[in-house]
């Protein structure tokens, strides 16, 4: 404005036009609504400080406002990690929002004299109560072909693998006594079910991307087709969305509560599916 133009131009030495150059910005910023939560200079000296502390190698990213960081971790078997912390204009008083890439949410305490290497150290804690899962299911991703998901994450708790189709049932069955709690989850699966999963190794996994007998595409939006006709003779996958609107529109099926009776479109051998949530 003309006025602070003219209080800056009146200003006798250096110290006095900075000091008015102070009173200037400060009565601007807080006149500006979207200047507020900007933090006090202490905040940034603190970050900095402790960065210093915590190792400059450690910083992935920081946004330009200086809120937002990513810091790498890695765990005891090698595998990297990030933690994102976003830091609030009160830091320390206030405490940090943090999140990962993990199976479980991530849990941390904080108080006005936490700083980022305790928080930093809380990760690690929590990432090496997850060495075990994680190896094992890094097992079962190496050694098997795995259809969902398709890219999978640290947060997936979940595999859906690949196998050739025997009676598994009968067999899980007659051999659960076999189960070694010693040995991994791979191993006793292979000794209980009496099979060799398939793998990268042994299979193309356009081996087990089988179309849907119905719509005859393999994804339909994020489903696989899942649900297989019983008949070792005809085997045949379906979308489970698919089979349900198929078997629902023959006056021959039959539907009791949300399972619906009746027959293969390929062999007509007796056929059930239940109805998915998406359809309900």
């Amino acid at each position: 404005s003309p006025t602070s133009s003219q209080r800056l131009q009146q200003s006798a030495d250096l110290v006095t036009f900075l000091l008015e150059l102070k009173t200037v910005l400060e009565v601007g910023l807080k006149s500006r609504p979207e200047c507020s939560s900007i933090p006090p200079p202490q905040y940034y000296s603190q970050l900095i400080a402790e960065m210093e502390t915590l190792g400059w190698n450690k910083l992935l990213f920081i946004d330009t406002e200086l809120r937002t960081l990513r810091l790498k971790a890695e765990d005891s078997s090698g595998r990297q990690h990030i933690l994102t912390i976003k830091l609030k204009s009160k830091h320390p008083a206030e405490a940090p929002e943090c999140s990962a890439d993990l199976p479980l949410p991530l849990a941390t305490t904080w108080t006005p004299q936490s700083t980022l290497q305790q928080l930093h150290d809380q990760f690690l804690v929590v990432l090496e109560s997850l060495t075990e899962f994680w190896d094992v299911l890094e097992e079962v991703d190496g050694n098997t072909w795995i259809l969902e998901p398709e890219k999978p994450s640290r947060s997936d708790t979940m595999r859906r693998i690949a196998i050739v189709v025997t009676p598994l049932r009968n067999k899980l069955n007659a051999n659960m006594h076999l189960w070694n709690p010693d040995s991994s989850v791979l191993r006793n699966l292979r000794d209980v079910l009496e099979i060799e999963f398939p793998s990268p190794a042994t299979h193309e996994k356009s081996d087990f991307s089988t179309e849907c007998g119905i719509c005859y595409s393999y994804r339909l939006e994020a489903a696989i087709p899942d649900q297989v006709c019983n008949d070792p003779r005809c085997g045949q996958p379906f979308h489970q969305a698919c089979l349900y609107e198929w078997l629902r529109a023959l006056p021959s099926s039959r539907q009791s509560f949300s399972t619906v009776f009746g027959e293969c479109p390929y062999c007509s051998k007796p056929i059930t599916v239940k109805m998915s949530a998406q359809t309900s």
